[in-house]
């Protein structure tokens, strides 16, 4: 049986666009978590950083962080798994210790990425999706978007009840970050702010996107007793290509992660106190807050507005800000999720948010397009726990497979589905602006993205036609050519006809003219030939 594992010291610096260098924060966020431990030297350091290559040009960092923290000869490697980078890092440290060959880990996580122009910061984050959906000009905020549209769809809500779900969120949230000294925004918003801002990807504005941000977390763990235990590991991974999932609205990774973190744990949803989850974009706060088992599916969306996950709702999600108002630096977002958890479970937060009896916290970390996610269950240690899991407390998801791959050179142009659609303001360069893309389901099932050419709003739902432009798919009205001349042809009969039954009236008025011109004539011989033969009679007068 793997050894119990316990969180000997977190630490977090503050979030948001600082000067210092991605090695300074994370040294002064290990060496804070290294003072609460009371530790000098541990036996292994694990780094989670996930493209300092290309945000700062820094290589060998586990190497690097050694030497600055004073710890020669310990044992250091780097883990990725794009933005939950921060949750794997600590993954691997857990099982380090679980496994008792590492008696202390120190887990450290970071990145730096307001200093380049926001462009260069949305290419490097769009190299986690899939490339020939990238090739389309898909970014995550694109992505997002159409996963938003679409499970608007399913839930049957309409465009004004999706906003409010939404904005619900983004407000929540905020008011956590303006109670957080460590987050990069410390202003709550109100609705009217919320919708005045502008949009970014139809339907999400700017206010349902977590910010581009600096900043990194540390955490110990050890074999060594203490307060807080870390008890239940998941993690799981989906199709690169959002299109080859078998649904929108749902992420298997959580999923898979969140059943084998139950399972390790002895836990279920109905245990959580508090939950940090990842919320890049706020539908991801929603579609999350589902796929743990907080709420049955298609109703995340009703618990956020009827404040259910709000500090003093039935279980409160991202009391810190979450990604939204804390902030996210990609490869240091997963880790300070458990840092929060930790704090707030051991009261080391400011009193002014500390929430009541927080004894379970879990955190959901999304990496890529929820393609690689993980789940973290942490309990107080003085908390009563069984390892068996009630059978009402079991968590067992539905899973739905994934599609076939599908080839340029294998489609032949016809009908679709349009499955969900989105207007991008900011696409990529060399893109038209903005961008329509799309999701078209195929009369064989499978599903692929392509450009619009169409002039939106689309129906989602409706059926398009679809076709090939170059290297690229793209949708059009039903009405196509050939069908259009059909159409102005059935037009043409129709203006027809009603000529047609014009000339009729008309023709039927004239005869009735004549027909009556012609009886008036009569009547008048009539009359006249009346009066002739009264003037040959005898009057009686002489």
């Amino acid at each position: 049986m793997a050894n119990p594992v316990f969180i000997a010291g977190a630490a977090l610096g503050k979030f948001g666009k600082r000067g210092d260098s991605l090695e300074q924060m994370m040294i002064e966020a290990a060496q804070a978590a290294l003072n609460q431990a009371e530790l000098e030297a541990v036996d292994a350091l694990y780094l989670g950083v996930m493209d300092p290559g290309e945000f700062t040009g820094d290589s060998n960092l586990a190497a690097v962080l050694t030497d600055q923290l004073g710890l020669p000869g310990t044992p250091a490697s780097r883990v990725e798994t794009a933005s939950s980078t921060g949750a794997a890092v600590l993954e691997s440290a857990f099982y380090a210790v679980a496994s008792g060959y590492v008696q202390n880990a120190l887990v450290v996580a970071g990145e730096k990425m307001t200093h380049l122009p926001t462009t260069e910061t949305t290419r490097i984050l769009a190299r986690v999706i899939d490339r020939v959906e990238r090739s389309y000009g898909a970014t995550m905020p694109a992505l997002a978007a159409m996963i938003a549209r679409r499970y608007a769809f399913e839930g049957e809500l309409d465009e004004q009840t999706l906003c409010r779900a939404l904005g619900a969120v983004a407000i929540k949230n905020h008011a956590g970050g303006a109670l957080n000294p460590y987050a990069q925004f410390q202003k709550a918003i109100e609705i009217d702010t919320y919708l005045a801002s502008r949009m970014v990807a139809d339907p999400l504005r700017i206010y349902d996107c977590a910010p581009i941000s600096d900043g990194a977390a540390a955490m110990v763990l050890s074999s060594r007793p203490g307060l807080l235990n870390l008890v239940g590991v998941g993690h799981a991974t989906d199709t690169l290509a959002v299109g080859r999932r078998g649904s929108f609205t749902s992420f298997n990774s959580t999923k898979q992660a969140a059943k084998k973190a139950y399972q390790m744990a002895g836990l279920g949803p109905a245990d959580i106190d508090l939950a940090e989850v990842h919320d890049a974009f706020t539908i991801f706060e929603i579609i999350g807050s589902e796929d743990l088992g907080f709420f049955p599916a298609g109703h995340g969306w009703k618990a956020a507005l009827e404040g259910d996950t709000g500090p003093g709702g039935r279980l409160p999600i991202n009391a810190s800000g979450g990604l939204k108002a804390r902030g996210h630096p990609v490869g240091a977002s997963g880790l300070a999720q458990v840092v929060e958890l930790a704090w707030q479970m051991s009261g080391q937060v400011e009193p002014e948010r500390q929430l009541n009896k927080v004894d379970v916290g879990l955190a959901q970390s999304i990496g890529g397009l929820a393609n690689n996610n993980l789940v973290t269950i942490l309990t107080r240690t003085d908390r009563k726990r069984t390892w068996q899991v009630p059978e009402e407390l079991e968590y067992q998801p539905e899973l739905v497979p994934s599609r076939p791959l599908l080839q340029l050179q294998s489609l032949k142009p016809g009908r679709g589905t349009l499955l969900t659609w989105t207007q991008l303001y900011s696409p990529p360069p060399g893109f038209a602006n903005p961008l329509d893309l799309g999701y078209v389901k195929l009369a064989d099932g499978s599903v692929i993205l392509a450009h619009g050419r169409m002039e939106p709003p689309f129906k989602v739902g409706g059926t398009v036609t679809v076709d090939v432009e170059g290297e690229h798919f793209v949708f059009k009205h039903r009405d196509t050519a050939g069908e259009l001349i059909k159409q102005i042809g059935n037009l043409a009969r129709q203006v027809v006809g009603w000529w047609s039954a014009v000339e009729d009236v008309s023709t039927g008025a004239v005869r009735s003219r004549k027909a009556a011109k012609l009886k008036a004539a009569r009547k008048k011989r009539r009359e006249q030939a009346a009066d002739g033969e009264g003037d040959s009679q005898p009057d009686g007068r002489e």
